[in-house]
């Protein structure tokens, strides 16, 4: 059993409970921990996203490639699950010794797993997994979110002359290793669930590079105050990813595939990433009306919830099904429910930075409805689980 995509089923748990967490305390209900904040939004990405890329990439990588299921990688779970608890044990207390071996340690796994990918393509001696280029970049891109990440609470920017160090970190870890790995990951399964290949196939270098230097510019230009640099990389890295999306929607035009609520998660995600990128242009031209501070705070969370949780509710389940029920045949994961709690949840918590008079409470409603999508996503992986459990123990007796 693939012991990382357990890993990540219990910090669905426990990412549910931070979300309820955000909703008691924009209610009232219980006091607000500043230094939490950063920590909820890292049980879905380090924890639910992290956790699952580290235990399914080599499996697809090797699937591509002809090759046996690798076998799983103590060293890299203990040294990623390590550095996690470690970073959530030193955040809430700004200790930042904890947090640097936290930070080196997660550095130290996806350094490790970069080098079993690479390993992987180097033994086969061919290119048969396109998608690999999207995973060790990305992957790339996440070592760079984790220096500075790691960094930002020991005062490592200065020296450095980084302008807007949390500005770079996010885009690293967003634009960088999310967008390539979820591009990689269309790459690779979209053949499975939709029974076809994508619309233009040789349009994946295409789609690589431009989403390569977008990222690129996407991250100099905050880091050097260069706009010159931000805008292109912006428009570069979008026009990829509107590509990459375009590839996987004209082969389904009129397909049963859209009576189903996961291809529905995996798209409407990408409407979360979407909104922050046109939002970048009106808040750099101090458009009125449009608060900027209340964007730069609240905008994260919206990514994170709408598009990355999002998407895992979509691809989840159907990864699960494969790798611990071990089924070759499985659907996108998702419900209407969870389709229309976690859309609602990013509504509301934009509403929230716009309307002033009922933040509070448009804030709270979006981290209850998000809570609901969290669970309705948890009690589907958690039958996967059961099933995989009753597996393993009708083969040991």
């Amino acid at each position: 059993m693939n012991i990382f995509l357990l890993t990540s089923f219990l910090f669905a748990v426990v990412a549910a409970l931070g979300a309820a967490d955000v909703a008691s305390a924009s209610f009232n209900l219980v006091p607000w921990f500043t230094a939490l904040r950063w920590l909820r939004v890292h049980f879905v990405t380090l924890g639910i996203i992290t956790e699952a890329m580290f235990g399914v990439l080599p499996v697809l990588v090797a699937l591509r490639l002809g090759q046996p299921k690798p076998r799983n990688r103590l060293d890299i779970w203990v040294a990623l699950n390590a550095g996690i608890l470690s970073l959530l044990v030193g955040i809430p207390l700004v200790n930042q010794g904890i947090i640097l071996g936290g930070g080196t340690l997660v550095f130290i796994a996806t350094v490790l797993l970069m080098h079993q990918l690479w390993q992987m393509q180097t033994a086969a001696g061919q290119t048969a997994a396109p998608a690999r280029k999207f995973y060790l970049v990305g992957l790339g891109y996440f070592l760079l979110g984790i220096f500075i990440g790691t960094g930002l609470w020991l005062g490592w920017m200065a020296p450095l002359g980084m302008n807007a160090p949390i500005e770079v970190h996010i885009h690293a870890n967003n634009w960088g290793l999310i967008a390539f790995v979820f591009a990689g990951l269309f790459i690779d399964l979209y053949p499975q669930f939709a029974g076809r290949p994508l619309a233009w196939p040789n349009s994946i270098n295409t789609i690589f590079w431009m989403m390569t230097v977008g990222a690129a510019g996407l991250i100099l230009g905050p880091w050097l105050a260069a706009t010159w640099l931000l805008v292109p990389g912006l428009l570069l890295h979008l026009g990829g990813t509107i590509l990459l999306l375009l590839n996987v929607w004209r082969p389904l035009r009129g397909d049963a595939l859209w009576r189903q609520p996961g291809i529905w998660h995996l798209f409407l995600a990408y409407v979360w990433m979407f909104i922050p990128i046109t939002m970048a242009p009106l808040i750099l031209l101090n458009v009125p009306g449009i608060d900027g501070t209340g964007i730069e705070q609240n905008a994260p969370q919206a990514l994170v919830y709408g598009w990355l949780l999002q998407f895992g509710l979509g691809i989840l389940p159907y990864l699960f099904m494969q790798l611990v029920v071990g089924r070759k045949t499985a659907v996108l994961g998702g419900s209407w429910l969870s389709l229309a709690l976690v859309n609602m949840g990013g509504v509301l918590l934009w509403a929230s930075i716009f309307i002033a008079t009922y933040q509070s409470m448009l804030h709270g409603m979006a981290y209850v409805l998000w809570m609901g999508a969290l669970l309705a996503g948890v009690a589907q992986l958690w039958r996967m689980v059961q099933m995989g459990w009753a597996q393993m123990e009708a083969a040991v007796g």
